[in-house]
């Protein structure tokens, strides 16, 4: 049946072709999955032009946002290019849906806001007419604030009402910034669920340390990002890609997500075995369907996550699924390819097994090494990780510089400092269970020296004296 269809279609479109002086019919086509279609339909003389819709960035999203409130009552200070930074990832579709929340929002607060100010007299303290007031007269207006479940039913009886609202209460009905961003937690962008990842919450301030890191970091991907013209006027281009490599447990992932941040771009985040498929062909359609999302989406910064999965040394003994991989990969990376503003990071804690092919210049051509924090990064990463000591709260016994420079933290990396903390958190909740007090206050527990020093007696470093020597030695040798 399908292939009659695509006969008959194919047939009526080739006619269009012959009688096009006499008739001007236009034939457009819509669709999400075009590698769906059958190549008949894409060759030249049918739908021989494709314009590609890719995800808005950051300036199409302020004009979007401006467009679709415009019929809208906000304040006139109102800043749209907040907004659109604050929602990457959002498509048309997505935003509508936001701007429609947040109006809810609005009114909701209004309707609850109106409901509080009544009297049981029927009148506001104003004097205006009310809109509820047998409610709040039955309830009384001394009453503590209601559980969930009657301000709910309070507002559907506010909602009931047949009394208008007064004019003074219309005039402050006004869709304000706080509207918009509760409704962003309500409303999840499409390409989330497409397979981006947007990352609002981390940024540079999240990670203690590795300055020398974020330095290259920053004149990898946010300078040319932030500086275009510059780069074009000196003649550079920008780097094909960047490789973290580094003991598990340094922070190479949240670099990652803190630069895609930082930057504004769209963000992808591929762990290596995930595109690998046991049907012959299928593990290719996913790398390349990977890179076709992010040229339709750029600016844009695809993340491999443990890429020695997916890049393997080639050897006679490997199997041809996974050289396969290699190959589609390598093609995507290199030049044959125009990759416009799509920034490549990977990571991976054994450099040693990648293909060759991959950390030539021109494809991973900067490797960065990310490797166990000094005991000063020790201090900063502490620091960051109890918020200088404020969450969870340190008694004042404890010294976050002597934890830092002490013997107990060699070789440890910035995920066993953060089980560090967590460990002696829930050491510090143990002991005040176990001594019952139910009248302690929440926030009262306190974390003592004591309880880092059982934390020690737990937590073990998770790269060993010998792991650390070969990935110095990694260091010297990738590193150019």
């Amino acid at each position: 049946m399908e292939r009659r269809i695509v006969a008959q279609f194919l047939t009526c479109m080739d006619d269009l072709n012959n009688v096009a002086a006499t008739t001007q019919v236009l034939v457009i086509g819509a669709t999400n999955r075009p590698d769906s279609l059958d190549p008949a339909l894409r060759r030249a003389g049918r739908f021989d032009r494709e314009i590609c819709l890719g995800i808005p960035d950051e300036g199409a999203r302020e004009k979007i946002l401006q467009t679709l409130c415009r019929k809208l009552k906000l304040p006139e200070s109102f800043e749209f290019r907040h907004l659109a930074r604050l929602t990457p990832g959002y498509v048309g579709a997505d935003l509508m849906a936001l701007c429609r929340e947040a109006a809810m929002g609005t009114v909701n607060r209004v309707l609850i806001t109106s409901g509080e100010h009544h009297t049981p007299g029927g009148s506001t303290a104003e004097g205006s007419p009310g809109v509820g007031a047998d409610i709040l007269e039955e309830e009384g207006t001394n009453q503590p604030q209601l559980p969930p479940k009657d301000e709910l039913q309070r507002l559907l009886d506010l909602l009931k009402e047949q009394a208008p609202l007064p004019e003074e209460q219309l005039q402050k009905l006004c869709i304000e910034m706080n509207d918009f961003i509760v409704a962003l937690s309500s409303v999840q962008p499409s390409a989330k669920r497409e397979g981006f990842v947007t990352i609002p919450d981390v940024t540079w301030a999240d990670i203690g340390a590795l300055e020398d890191v974020r330095e290259e970091l920053t004149m990898a991907i946010l300078a040319p990002v932030r500086n275009p013209e510059q780069f074009k006027a000196l003649g550079l281009t920008t780097p094909a890609g960047v490789l973290l490599a580094g003991p598990p447990g340094c922070g190479k992932t949240l670099l990652a997500k803190a630069v895609a941040n930082e930057s504004g771009l769209n963000f992808i985040s591929v762990k290596g075995p995930e595109l690998l498929n046991m049907y012959v062909g299928e593990s290719e359609r996913a790398v390349r369907q990977v890179f076709q999302r992010a040229r339709n989406s750029a600016p844009c910064v695809i993340f491999f996550d443990e890429v020695d999965a997916l890049c393997p040394r080639r050897s006679d003994r490997e199997s041809g699924a996974s050289v396969r991989v290699v190959n589609q990969l390598l093609t995507e990376m290199d030049g044959l390819e125009n990759r416009q503003q799509v920034f490549i990071m990977a990571a991976t804690n054994r450099p040693d097994i990648i293909d060759p092919a991959i950390l030539r210049p021109g494809r991973l051509d900067k490797t960065l090494y990310v490797g166990l924090p000094p005991p000063e990064d020790r201090l900063a990463i502490l620091k960051t990780i109890t918020k200088d000591g404020t969450r969870p709260p340190l008694d004042s016994d404890v010294s976050l510089e002597e934890i830092a420079y002490s013997q107990h933290c060699d070789c440890y990396t910035g995920a066993d400092l953060s089980a560090l903390v967590r460990e002696a958190s829930i050491c510090a909740l143990r002991q005040e269970m176990a001594l019952q007090n139910t009248q302690s206050k929440k926030g009262e527990i306190k974390i003592s020296h004591k309880h880092f020093e059982e934390a020690f007696r737990k937590v073990k470093s998770s790269v060993s004296k010998q792991d650390q020597i070969m990935y110095e030695e990694l260091h010297r040798s990738l590193c150019r």
